[in-house]
């Protein structure tokens, strides 16, 4: 899940995550930014590297959450495949791990997505159990911003094209066959605003060029639709009938209701031309040809039940299909 900053990115990616865990599936959420995004959207302390349990779905699903670290992933990964845990722990003492991932900032990216490629491939009872059910039923991970997505998912085709052999080269192309396999898509969250839509559409251009495949569009804090067609027209060129609202007003009750009306009647035409502004931006997205998926603006705030709500309307929209 990516997007431009602000547009929700990362409550779409928990919606998303609760939906494809809804009726009994276990989903990883896994955030990569170091911003503990889903622990404060939750309410919750700051996560430390391990996968918990944080969320039930309907139908006895659960969402983990793993807020991950490149350092936590490199000591994880020496571990794993060296038995170096030690050795990856002095190597912490000393901050060469920090010093490595600030001079090469692709080998952060190499541990995050290695990271999220190793859970999706894992299995329940671990290396001794190749050919049982995989512990995971979906990742959702919380990605960077549209503007670092392709260089972000793309990568591990980069190091093994530097690594022609050996180890790394084989981590690479581990992660890249997770990375590019038909069941992992990109998704793209957006506002309907016209720089957030440039961006989606920029961003899809650019995992579609890199041999990636784009999902869904999810277009977040959609408002209500309070007019169409003619009244729509008539409130954005403002020719709102004034006399009926005035005497709509005197009906109410309503105190001054003539400059009351001249009020609203701004506020009417000022609504008008925001929302077909949004008309065209929704064309426009249409025309990029991936399906469009809503997700409605909340006025009561963000808490679990919140996300269980857009979690069903994500269902609603057919997400796990």
């Amino acid at each position: 899940m990516t997007g431009k900053g602000g547009t929700g990115k990362t409550t779409a990616a928990t919606a998303l995550a609760l939906a494809l865990a809804t009726g009994g599936g276990r989903v990883l959420l896994m955030e990569v930014e170091g911003r503990q995004g889903v622990a404060s959207l939750l309410g919750s302390a700051p996560l430390p590297y391990e996968e918990r349990v944080m969320l039930s779905a309907p139908g006895g699903g659960s969402v983990s959450v793993l807020a991950a670290d490149a350092e936590a992933a490199l000591l994880e990964y020496l571990e794993m495949f060296y038995g170096m845990r030690r050795a990856g722990q002095a190597l912490t003492k000393l901050g060469a791990v920090d010093f490595a991932t600030t001079i090469a900032p692709g080998l952060r990216d190499v541990l995050l997505t290695g990271k999220a490629t190793e859970a999706v491939r894992r299995r329940e009872g671990g290396r001794r159990s190749p050919g049982g059910p995989h512990q995971y039923d979906a990742v959702v991970m919380d990605a960077p911003p549209t503007g670092r997505i392709g260089r972000f998912l793309n990568v591990n085709s980069e190091v093994a094209g530097l690594a022609r052999m050996g180890p790394i080269h084989e981590h690479a192309e581990r992660a890249m066959s997770v990375i590019r396999s038909d069941q992992a898509r990109v998704h793209f969250v957006t506002l309907l605003e016209e720089m957030p839509a440039q961006e989606t559409r920029d961003g899809i251009a650019e995992v579609e060029a890199l041999g990636l495949r784009p999902g869904a569009v999810l277009v977040n804090m959609v408002g209500p639709r309070l007019l169409e067609g003619v009244e729509l027209t008539a409130a954005a060129i403002g020719e709102l009938d004034e006399v009926a609202l005035i005497d709509g007003l005197r009906v109410v009750g309503a105190t001054d209701p003539t400059g009351l009306a001249a009020d609203l009647a701004g506020e009417v035409r000022s609504y008008a031309l925001r929302h077909l502004l949004e008309l065209r931006v929704r064309g426009e997205l249409e025309d990029v040809g991936r399906p469009l998926v809503e997700l409605p603006r909340l006025e009561g705030g963000m808490d679990r039940a919140a996300l269980t709500g857009l979690a069903r309307r994500l269902s609603e929209q057919g997400v796990r299909k």
